[in-house]
This record gives C-alpha cells, structure tokens and sequence, in this order.
C-alpha cells in the first residue's frame, strides 16, 4: 500500500503561483508513475502532469504546458506542483495519484492505483 497526502492548495489572484506537494509513504519503492490531475465542480477528472518517479522523465497537458512544473524529491518522497502564472480556468481541486506499472503511461486517472484525498486550488480574476 501507498498513501498520499496533498498540500498547498489555497485562494490566489489570477497571474499568482502556488505550489502542491504530494508526501507518499508505505510501499514508495512500488511506485513507477506519479501524477497530478483536477477536477472541477461539474467536469470530468483531467491529467495535469506526471512524472516517472525513478527516472525522472515528464508529461503535461497542454492546458499547463510553460506555467506548471511537476518535480519530484526522492530522498523525501515527495512530488511537487509548481503552479505559476495561474488562471481562474485552473480552479479544481488537484488530487495527486501514484501506479505501480508502466502500462499506459501516467496520463489515464483510471490506471492509477492509489490517490491523495485532494487539495482545493481556487483562482481569482
């Protein structure tokens, strides 16, 4: 098992940063895929960034691509969120996910295997 924890969500202005963090514990050395996804109030669950959590290798939606960067700190177990030049569009909340497997890669939610309990992000205009 693999237990995830998010913080540093919170109420900015538009053009503000804020930056999640993920804390995994358990079973971390399973983990081959982290990744962040956001759900806001009436849509479906959506892919931001991921990360291999060995390796180091990335993958963004374009809808964050230049104005997010997702960072990963091995000694600490901890994935990072850098979120800058944000928009009221990016208001959901952001769950952070972890998978075992290499399989399908780190953009489909629905092959991840465990998940944070989520952190509100709320933008302002």
């Amino acid at each position: 098992q693999v237990q995830l924890v998010e913080s540093g969500g919170g109420l900015v202005q538009a053009g503000e940063s804020l930056r999640l963090s993920c804390a995994a514990s358990g079973r971390t050395f399973n983990i081959y895929y982290m990744g962040w996804f956001r759900q806001a109030p009436g849509k479906e669950r959506e892919f931001v960034q991921g990360i291999r959590w060995n390796a180091g290798n990335t993958g963004n939606a374009d809808s964050v691509k230049g104005r997010f960067t997702i960072t990963r700190d091995n000694a600490k177990n901890t994935m990072y969120l850098q979120m800058n030049s944000l928009k009221p569009e990016d208001t959901a909340v952001y769950y952070c996910a972890a998978k075992v497997t290499a399989n399908w890669g780190f953009s489909l939610a629905n092959t991840y295997d465990y998940w944070g309990q989520g952190t509100q992000v709320t933008v302002s205009s």
